[in-house]
């Protein structure tokens, strides 16, 4: 884990894709981007299936449309977040405001956790809903690979989001305790507001070195504090 502001140091720093797709957080995101792809594509594919004397097609999970329609949604928008969230996270390295970090944190910690809870809903349902599932709606067993794989990876989904939430709350608690990333901080290189150093005109520095007198010899101060004047010098008379 990075150090600094949430998880990343100050912001200007170069992209780097190397070090981008190797941390955790992003690994995750991969992972859970593909595992949507796989449920709402399988069920997409596979999902719906019509028997000789029927012309409308019913969802191969125990002929219930909200099985289908529920997995097809969840997968699509945790697609759509996963994508959203990893642009987040490039730009991430950019915020310069640690108010700005520390909402953008707290909101991968809320999404991550609703979409791992999401996810736990959709696999209870459509593990369910497969097993009740009658044999004679679909006596060739077709499609039954594609609900399979739906319902496995929608178990998967569920501990790469809770991941997510758990990197990103480790983030939060990084940004929380860092001494030098107060709340109050802002990156010197976006503050405007900082006070310049007072200007000194040339005129006014040579006047003050012309103006400037030498002391007087240390004989006529010594002379002066004992109260006689100073020896006068001159060429005398034998």
């Amino acid at each position: 884990m990075e150090g600094g502001a949430y998880g990343a140091g100050k912001a200007g720093g170069a992209f780097d894709p190397q070090t981008f797709f190797r941390q955790p957080h992003t690994v995750l995101r991969v992972l859970s981007w593909v595992f949507s792809i796989v449920v709402f594509g399988s069920i997409v594919n596979e999902g719906y299936l019509n028997s000789p004397t029927e012309v409308e097609e019913h969802c191969i999970f125990n002929r219930n449309h909200n099985a289908c329609n529920y997995g097809i949604t969840v997968g699509v928008l945790a697609f759509l977040s996963c994508l959203l969230y990893l642009a987040l996270d490039v730009y991430f390295p950019q915020i310069s405001s640690v108010k700005d970090r520390k909402k953008a944190v707290l909101s991968d910690i809320g999404v991550s956790a609703f979409w791992a809870f999401l996810w736990f809903v959709g696999f209870c349902f459509l593990a369910n809903q497969w097993q009740v599932s009658k044999h004679e709606n679909n006596p060739l067993n077709e499609g039954a690979d594609a609900a399979r794989a739906a319902i496995t990876f929608s178990f998967f989904s569920i501990f790469t989001w809770v991941g997510q939430a758990f990197l990103a709350y480790q983030r939060y608690r990084i940004g929380a305790d860092s001494a030098l990333f107060s709340q109050d901080y802002t990156d010197p290189s976006q503050d405007s507001g900082l006070p310049y150093a007072p200007y000194t005109n040339e005129d006014d520095a040579t006047d003050t070195v012309g103006t400037y007198q030498q002391p007087p010899p240390v004989d006529a101060f010594d002379a002066e504090t004992q109260g006689t004047p100073p020896p006068v010098r001159g060429t005398g008379h034998l």
